[in-house]
């Protein structure tokens, strides 16, 4: 028999919401008889707190929101900010001086509640993805001019590459005593985010702050993403699910549930906790 379930965290984008899409009905009612069976509902985004809340309602059925992928947690009923860290100035500048010596393109975040706002690098090497996003938030956005100007604290550093994996392992080998967390772009959905936290920071780990303060256990959790952005998330939770759109190689890896554009959150919530489920596809898939 399954543990009661306490806690259910999802990935956001291309799981809870698709792109270019809303979220459905199915999925808010989901979100509504989750409290109501006084279970606490979590979004694990990878999204700052300025995007996020820029697609999340105000009134969203959800209790927590953690975001820049565990950086930062808040309540959501209060809007109040319960956790959150950053990279120390020295720090930021060391890794910085990295990336300018490999020519990468950056992005400096700022510490949190700020992380919308950015100084950035460009190399001059083409770089369609990097360009999207700093247009998409130009207004945020400072140049860095010379090496000193990234000797600043961060929340975090996000480095846009092209979809070649070998040369993200072999960028990421370069990087000791901090945290490297691959991402696909939500942008043009090819090119591979590099993104730089504290050692300590992901999803997977926010979570478990988060459970420790509300005295859960990650046994009597549901965690469910789309991307590998999520990997530490999907190991951490007890009852891990990836959407049907997720990329083959963690479909192979973990239970998988239907798309996102298919309802594939709600189809992972109802087989968990032993619900009817309206497609017997989804059912099947849960065994």
């Amino acid at each position: 028999m399954t543990p009661k379930i306490k806690i259910v965290v999802t990935d956001l984008d291309g799981t809870l919401l698709p792109s270019l899409g809303s979220i459905s009905k199915k999925n808010y009612d989901t979100l509504y008889k989750l409290k109501e069976q006084e279970i606490i509902r979590v979004i694990a985004t990878g999204r700052t707190l300025y995007s996020a809340l820029a697609v999340l309602p105000e009134d969203f059925p959800i209790d927590y929101l953690i975001f820049s992928s565990g950086a930062g947690i808040m309540q959501w009923n209060t809007k109040e900010l319960i956790y959150s860290q950053q990279i120390e100035a020295e720090e930021v500048f060391e890794l910085a001086k990295i990336l300018i010596d490999h020519e990468i393109d950056f992005m400096i975040q700022d510490p949190i509640p700020l992380n919308h706002q950015f100084w950035y690098y460009q190399s001059g090497n083409k770089n369609l993805d990097f360009d999207r996003r700093l247009a998409l938030y130009k207004q945020f956005a400072t140049p860095v001019g010379k090496l000193e100007d990234t000797k600043r604290d961060a929340c975090q550093i996000l480095a846009i590459l092209p979809n070649k994996v070998d040369w993200f392992e072999e960028l990421k080998a370069k990087f000791t005593d901090i945290k490297i967390i691959r991402a696909t772009s939500p942008l043009d959905h090819e090119s591979i985010w590099m993104e730089i936290f504290p050692e300590h920071i992901s999803k997977g780990r926010g979570c478990q702050w988060l459970c420790s303060k509300l005295q859960i256990k990650a046994s009597e959790s549901i965690a469910i993403g789309n991307d590998y952005n999520d990997l530490d998330l999907l190991d951490w939770g007890e009852h891990s699910f990836v959407v049907a759109n997720a990329p083959k190689e963690l479909r192979l890896k973990y239970q998988v549930t239907d798309s996102v554009t298919d309802d594939g959150f709600s189809k992972a919530v109802e087989c968990t906790l032993g619900e009817k489920t309206t497609s017997q596809q989804a059912a099947n898939r849960c065994l």
